[in-house]
């Protein structure tokens, strides 16, 4: 299972919340007074972990959310062909191919044989720093 539940008004800004099916970190969170008609209303602002899009939430405080379990592994670069980069991971030594990531500081730093970070979000991977380069 690659979430969990957790009530909306428990998050906090930096931790993580599946929107729209995109697992996305909270940047802004407001709450709202409880009114008379009901519960306090919370504001989500994210920004997506894959696609980098701003997404929000409003929703009750009490309403259980979406949480994406995050898996942080650790992965050698084996080769780059042009916007890919194949990675073994240093545990199970499986080999897999990902997309050359977004940030030019972070794509800069990858060539074969340095270390990286990835994290794998509901089935997906992404490099997400160089640990070694």
């Amino acid at each position: 299972m690659s979430v969990e539940y957790a009530e909306l008004g428990d998050l906090r800004e930096g931790s993580y919340i599946v929107i729209d099916g995109e697992p996305c970190r909270i940047v802004e969170i407001s709450k709202a007074k409880t009114g008379k008609h009901g519960s306090a209303k919370v504001h989500v602002v994210a920004i997506g972990i894959f696609s980098g899009s701003r997404k929000s939430l409003v929703a009750p405080a009490d309403q259980r959310v979406e949480v994406p379990i995050i898996s942080k592994r650790t992965g050698q670069v084996l080769a780059v062909t042009g916007g890919r980069v194949q990675v073994m991971d240093m545990e199970t030594y499986e080999t897999f191919e990902l997309d050359m990531p977004r940030d030019p500081e972070v794509a800069s730093r990858i060539s074969t044989g340095s270390e990286v970070e990835y994290w794998e979000v509901m089935g997906v991977r992404k490099i997400m720093r160089v640990l070694k380069s």
